[in-house]
């Protein structure tokens, strides 16, 4: 039986109006299913339900990856008619019951089973626990083509009989099954089932695998949900906090994500400084016009005597004590309190000899280098000013001499600053870190220049395992908030970052947690730390490459998501090798 509806031309409203929107111009009614203008559709009544149902029963349906629209028809009952029902419903099953034994039949459990739910659902709504609801459960299938319909068709009801629910198409009654799946508030098909307090619950509000914490005015596209057919918008500076914490094993995307975002913040006029150890933001740093300073690499040196403009009139001290932290770990011991007083003057002293005084007026002369200050421990009275002059040789005029040897050749200044610490030599490391970790904290706790910031420390094992460095990631982690900053702490070594205190401190500071795919060494830790489910670590054992789990700071703030980037995005944040070579070939001037 076929039936076509069609709305008169006098009806519509003109120029494409609101009765335009309200519903298609035509339609054609058939006994399973309705012909939409360039689709078809098909409605079912769930009329069978399990007897128990658990948190979430309707997510499965919620996240069907088709076009499928499920509606929830909900009537509650008045408290003395639904206890009048229930009466008389537990009066027919114990007559049934009864009667069965006295004829010798055997024992139907069904009833026995509805007895048992009818005398529970009577004790909590006599004490006020509960309260009984009508509910009726439809799904439209929508598709392009009766074809298409069909497979749909059969993938929906497989997928409700997996849930142990009974569906039933609206057989000659297609139309009002597509009218009750509308948000019209309309059920014309009135196939309802009685529910109690507890079961409608653990479906409404509808579980969703979508992010519930805010957006935010400024979201940073993550990626594509993995669980649905919607994207993962975040806001870090939106949150709590705007630290971050990325875990994932070596070759799951980590670097790769962690671009990808950096770029999209740049879009919003973020200022971004990264601690790079392996040299992999180089391309991004060229591509958007970003500073790059290699430490260790040749010609370029970084003076760590250079006074910062408009840091307050105590600017001089604090240049002075950090002098004095940096000499600690160039000799690699701490000084004694006579050393440290000759250290003290001698950088007074070298600072004196270039003119610059307390008077902040002299600060934009010439700073001083490492070897006026040498020349003034030489100067020095007593044996502990040449010993420290001798152990700061190689520096000056030895194997490490390079990243001292002149004036600073670049500032770290501009939308993005990358401190590439790959030619670095090892002995000298720790000396490039905290000169990197210097210059970053003198530009997040600048007064007079409040933006947002966000400084990304990339393989943080690698900085955790030094002293300064490990001491500025728990400052940071503290205090970057009041500084309109944001950290992001990107790791592969799971179980080094959650046995230490430091990492415990970085974690719980962070309301952004990014965890992509896991080793299965790690997996305990993780799931420890970061109260994973069984499913959830599943996923993470088994997750392809960009494929992770946003963690929220609040509870339910979680999504699955696969990190997407376009053509030009991936070119820029890629490592792969073989990508790499093949743009190089292609004559990539990057």
């Amino acid at each position: 039986m076929l039936k076509a509806l069609a709305r008169p031309a006098s009806t519509r409203a003109p120029g494409g109006g609101l009765g335009d929107l309200l519903g298609p111009d035509a339609l054609l009614v058939g006994g399973r299913s309705i012909q939409l203008p360039g689709a078809v559709c098909s409605s079912f009544a769930i009329t069978g339900y399990p007897r128990e149902v658990g948190a979430g029963w309707l997510e499965p349906l919620l996240t069907y990856p088709g076009h499928l629209d499920v509606s929830l028809h909900i009537e509650p009952v008045p408290p003395l008619v639904a206890a009048q029902r229930l009466r008389r419903q537990l009066a027919r099953l114990e007559s049934s019951s009864r009667s069965d034994a006295r004829a010798g039949r055997l024992a139907d459990f069904a009833a026995e089973a509805a007895a048992d739910d009818a005398v529970e659902l009577s004790a909590a709504l006599a004490r006020g626990h509960g309260r009984l609801f009508k509910v009726g459960l439809y799904l439209t299938v929508h598709a392009p083509n009766p074809g298409a319909l069909e497979a749909e068709v059969q993938q929906v009801r497989a997928l409700a009989a997996s849930l142990l629910l009974d569906s039933h198409p609206t057989s000659f009654r297609a139309l009002q099954g597509w009218v009750t799946g509308l948000p019209l508030g309309i059920d014309p098909i009135r196939l309802r089932r009685t529910f109690d307090t507890s079961a409608l619950a653990a479906g409404f509000p509808f579980a969703s695998p979508d992010l519930n914490a805010p957006a935010g005015q400024q979201p940073v596209l993550y990626g594509v949900n993995i669980a649905s057919s919607g994207v993962v918008l975040w806001d870090r500076f939106a949150q709590d906090n705007y630290n971050s914490v990325t875990i994932a094993r070596s070759g799951a995307g980590k670097s790769y994500f962690t671009k990808l975002e950096l770029l999209r913040l740049l879009y919003q006029q973020v200022q971004v400084a990264v601690v790079d150890p392996e040299d992999e933001y180089r391309r991004l740093a060229e591509a958007v016009g970003g500073t790059r300073l290699a430490l260790g690499a040749a010609e370029v040196c970084f003076n760590p005597f250079d006074l910062p403009t408009g840091q307050g009139d105590n600017a001089l001290v604090r240049r002075a004590l950090f002098c004095q932290t940096l000499v600690t770990t160039m000799i690699g011991e701490p000084l004694t309190p006579e050393a440290r007083a000759i250290l003290d003057r001698a950088i007074m002293a070298a600072y004196a000899s270039k003119g610059i005084t307390a008077d902040p007026d002299t600060w934009d002369r010439p700073a001083p280098l490492l070897k006026d200050l040498v020349a003034q421990l030489e100067a020095a009275d007593g044996s502990d000013g040449h010993d420290l002059a001798e152990r700061l040789t190689p520096f000056t005029t030895g194997s490490y001499r390079n990243l001292f040897a002149g004036p600073t050749t670049t500032r770290a200044e501009g939308h993005l600053v990358v401190f590439s610490l790959r030619d670095l030599p090892e002995e000298v490391k720790p000396v490039g870190v905290l000169l990197a970790l210097d210059a970053i904290w003198r530009c997040v706790a600048n007064p007079h220049d409040r933006r947002k910031r966000l400084v990304v420390v990339d393989e943080a094992w690698l900085l955790m395992k030094q002293f300064e460095g490990a001491r500025f990631l728990y400052r940071l982690a503290k205090s970057a908030r009041k500084h309109w900053t944001g950290l992001a702490v990107v790791t592969q070594d799971a179980e080094d970052l959650l046995s230490t205190d430091l990492g415990k401190a970085v974690v719980s500071n962070s309301a952004t947690q990014v965890l992509l795919r896991q080793s299965a060494q790690a997996i305990k830790a993780v799931a420890a730390a970061f109260d994973l489910s069984d499913g959830e670590k599943a996923f993470l054992l088994a997750a392809e490459k960009g494929e992770g789990l946003l963690c929220g700071g609040r509870a339910g703030d979680r999504a699955a998501f696969f990190a997407e980037a376009s053509s030009f995005e991936h070119e820029l944040v890629t490592t792969n090798p073989a990508e790499l070579a093949a743009l190089a070939h292609e004559g990539d001037p990057l």
